[in-house]
Protein backbone atom coordinates (compact mmCIF):
# COMPACT_ATOMS: atom_id res chain seq x y z
CA UNK A 1 0.00 0.00 0.00
CA UNK A 2 1.36 3.26 -0.96
CA UNK A 3 -0.97 5.55 1.58
CA UNK A 4 0.41 8.28 3.38
CA UNK A 5 3.50 7.82 0.30
CA UNK A 6 3.58 11.29 -0.97
CA UNK A 7 4.64 11.66 -4.78
CA UNK A 8 3.79 13.84 -7.62
CA UNK A 9 1.96 10.93 -9.03
CA UNK A 10 0.10 9.32 -5.85
CA UNK A 11 -1.12 12.93 -5.04
CA UNK A 12 -2.39 13.75 -8.76
CA UNK A 13 -4.28 10.39 -9.44
CA UNK A 14 -7.75 12.25 -8.27
CA UNK A 15 -7.62 15.18 -9.91
CA UNK A 16 -6.41 13.94 -12.97
CA UNK A 17 -7.40 10.81 -13.64
CA UNK A 18 -10.85 10.42 -11.28
CA UNK A 19 -12.42 13.82 -11.64
CA UNK A 20 -12.34 13.98 -15.08
CA UNK A 21 -14.36 10.48 -15.19
CA UNK A 22 -16.65 11.99 -12.28
CA UNK A 23 -17.55 15.09 -14.61
CA UNK A 24 -18.72 12.49 -17.58
CA UNK A 25 -20.91 10.67 -14.90
CA UNK A 26 -21.88 14.32 -13.18
CA UNK A 27 -23.74 14.44 -16.91
CA UNK A 28 -25.80 11.65 -16.54
CA UNK A 29 -26.05 11.30 -12.92
CA UNK A 30 -25.60 14.17 -10.66
CA UNK A 31 -26.40 12.86 -7.01
CA UNK A 32 -23.77 9.87 -7.84
CA UNK A 33 -20.92 11.85 -8.96
CA UNK A 34 -21.16 14.93 -6.57
CA UNK A 35 -21.72 11.65 -3.56
CA UNK A 36 -18.31 9.97 -5.48
CA UNK A 37 -16.31 12.89 -5.58
CA UNK A 38 -17.26 13.84 -1.79
CA UNK A 39 -16.66 10.84 -0.66
CA UNK A 40 -13.46 10.28 -2.51
CA UNK A 41 -11.95 13.15 -1.56
CA UNK A 42 -12.67 13.61 1.93
CA UNK A 43 -11.19 9.66 1.85
CA UNK A 44 -7.95 11.04 -0.19
CA UNK A 45 -7.79 13.61 2.55
CA UNK A 46 -7.63 11.70 5.14
CA UNK A 47 -5.25 8.78 3.61
CA UNK A 48 -3.25 10.21 0.97
CA UNK A 49 -2.78 7.68 -1.32
CA UNK A 50 -5.99 6.21 -1.45
CA UNK A 51 -7.30 6.90 -5.02
CA UNK A 52 -3.65 5.64 -6.35
CA UNK A 53 -4.52 2.49 -4.49
CA UNK A 54 -7.50 1.73 -6.03
CA UNK A 55 -6.51 2.52 -9.24
CA UNK A 56 -3.50 0.56 -9.28
CA UNK A 57 -5.48 -2.53 -7.54
CA UNK A 58 -8.36 -2.72 -10.23
CA UNK A 59 -5.18 -2.33 -13.05
CA UNK A 60 -3.80 -5.61 -11.13
CA UNK A 61 -7.04 -7.50 -10.71
CA UNK A 62 -7.45 -6.58 -14.37
CA UNK A 63 -4.15 -7.41 -15.36
CA UNK A 64 -3.85 -4.21 -17.15
CA UNK A 65 -0.17 -2.59 -17.45
CA UNK A 66 0.20 1.11 -17.69
CA UNK A 67 3.31 2.97 -17.12
CA UNK A 68 1.11 5.41 -14.53
CA UNK A 69 4.04 8.39 -14.62
CA UNK A 70 3.44 8.48 -18.34
CA UNK A 71 -0.26 8.46 -18.40
CA UNK A 72 -0.61 10.84 -15.57
CA UNK A 73 1.82 13.16 -17.61
CA UNK A 74 -0.27 12.68 -20.70
CA UNK A 75 -3.52 13.41 -19.14
CA UNK A 76 -2.58 16.78 -16.79
CA UNK A 77 -1.94 18.47 -20.23
CA UNK A 78 -5.68 17.48 -21.19
CA UNK A 79 -7.24 18.11 -17.65
CA UNK A 80 -9.72 21.01 -17.40
CA UNK A 81 -9.15 23.72 -15.13
CA UNK A 82 -12.71 22.64 -13.24
CA UNK A 83 -10.58 19.04 -12.78
CA UNK A 84 -7.85 20.80 -11.08
CA UNK A 85 -9.51 23.39 -8.62
CA UNK A 86 -7.38 22.44 -6.34
CA UNK A 87 -3.95 23.46 -8.07
CA UNK A 88 -5.70 27.02 -9.03
CA UNK A 89 -5.54 29.59 -6.95
CA UNK A 90 -7.93 32.00 -6.92
CA UNK A 91 -7.05 35.43 -5.77
CA UNK A 92 -7.66 37.83 -8.43
CA UNK A 93 -4.06 39.52 -8.06
CA UNK A 94 -2.33 39.49 -11.29
CA UNK A 95 0.22 37.99 -9.58
CA UNK A 96 -1.54 34.90 -8.71
CA UNK A 97 -3.34 34.90 -11.80
CA UNK A 98 -0.08 34.87 -14.15
CA UNK A 99 1.11 31.87 -11.31
CA UNK A 100 -1.66 30.14 -12.44
CA UNK A 101 -0.94 30.56 -16.24
CA UNK A 102 2.78 29.34 -15.89
CA UNK A 103 1.79 26.42 -14.18
CA UNK A 104 -0.88 25.72 -16.72
CA UNK A 105 2.30 26.33 -19.51
CA UNK A 106 4.35 23.80 -17.74
CA UNK A 107 1.77 21.04 -17.22
CA UNK A 108 1.17 21.55 -21.07
CA UNK A 109 4.99 21.18 -21.68
CA UNK A 110 5.29 18.19 -19.87
CA UNK A 111 2.52 16.54 -20.99
CA UNK A 112 4.45 16.26 -24.35
CA UNK A 113 6.80 14.18 -23.28
CA UNK A 114 5.81 10.58 -23.95
CA UNK A 115 5.52 11.66 -27.42
CA UNK A 116 8.37 13.08 -27.83
CA UNK A 117 10.73 11.62 -25.87
CA UNK A 118 12.06 8.86 -28.70
CA UNK A 119 12.93 11.74 -31.14
CA UNK A 120 16.01 13.00 -29.31
CA UNK A 121 16.09 16.26 -31.25
CA UNK A 122 12.97 17.64 -30.84
CA UNK A 123 13.10 16.40 -26.59
CA UNK A 124 15.72 18.15 -26.45
CA UNK A 125 13.83 21.33 -27.22
CA UNK A 126 11.58 20.42 -24.93
CA UNK A 127 13.50 20.09 -22.15
CA UNK A 128 14.88 23.78 -22.85
CA UNK A 129 11.00 24.76 -22.84
CA UNK A 130 10.91 22.65 -19.75
CA UNK A 131 13.85 24.62 -18.10
CA UNK A 132 12.74 27.88 -19.35
CA UNK A 133 8.96 27.46 -17.59
CA UNK A 134 10.33 25.90 -14.74
CA UNK A 135 12.74 29.35 -14.40
CA UNK A 136 9.06 31.58 -15.45
CA UNK A 137 7.13 29.35 -12.49
CA UNK A 138 9.54 30.13 -9.84
CA UNK A 139 9.93 34.00 -10.86
CA UNK A 140 6.09 34.33 -10.36
CA UNK A 141 6.21 32.24 -7.51
CA UNK A 142 8.63 35.02 -6.04
CA UNK A 143 6.24 37.64 -7.21
CA UNK A 144 2.97 35.87 -4.90
CA UNK A 145 5.15 35.43 -1.67
CA UNK A 146 4.93 39.41 -1.88
CA UNK A 147 1.26 38.92 -1.44
CA UNK A 148 1.58 36.27 1.73
CA UNK A 149 0.48 37.56 4.98
CA UNK A 150 2.51 36.92 8.13
CA UNK A 151 5.79 34.69 8.39
CA UNK A 152 4.28 31.28 8.58
CA UNK A 153 2.35 31.75 5.13
CA UNK A 154 5.46 32.79 3.32
CA UNK A 155 7.72 29.86 5.19
CA UNK A 156 4.99 27.18 3.87
CA UNK A 157 5.77 28.31 -0.02
CA UNK A 158 9.04 28.45 0.99
CA UNK A 159 8.91 25.26 1.71
CA UNK A 160 6.64 24.28 -1.22
CA UNK A 161 9.09 25.86 -3.64
CA UNK A 162 11.71 24.29 -2.22
CA UNK A 163 10.10 20.58 -2.78
CA UNK A 164 9.53 22.04 -6.33
CA UNK A 165 13.28 22.78 -6.87
CA UNK A 166 14.09 19.37 -5.62
CA UNK A 167 11.58 17.28 -7.67
CA UNK A 168 12.78 19.65 -10.54
CA UNK A 169 16.50 18.66 -9.85
CA UNK A 170 15.19 14.75 -9.49
CA UNK A 171 13.91 14.87 -12.49
CA UNK A 172 17.08 16.73 -14.31
CA UNK A 173 19.22 13.98 -12.58
CA UNK A 174 16.74 11.01 -14.72
CA UNK A 175 16.88 13.08 -17.66
CA UNK A 176 20.57 12.93 -17.92
CA UNK A 177 21.37 9.30 -16.75
CA UNK A 178 18.17 8.51 -19.38
CA UNK A 179 20.67 10.01 -21.92
CA UNK A 180 23.47 8.60 -20.95
CA UNK A 181 21.73 4.76 -21.01
CA UNK A 182 20.89 5.79 -25.04
CA UNK A 183 24.06 6.55 -25.60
Amino acid sequence: MTMGDETPVTSLILAVLIRPILSQLERRDVVASQTLRAALTKAEQTHPGLTYDLVMGIMRKGEINVNMNESILRLQGAASDSDLIEYRLNRSEDAFQELNKKSAALKRILSRIPDEITDRKTFLETIKEIASAIKKLLDAVNEVVGFIPGTSGKQAVEQRKKEFVKYSKKFSTTLKEYFKEGQ
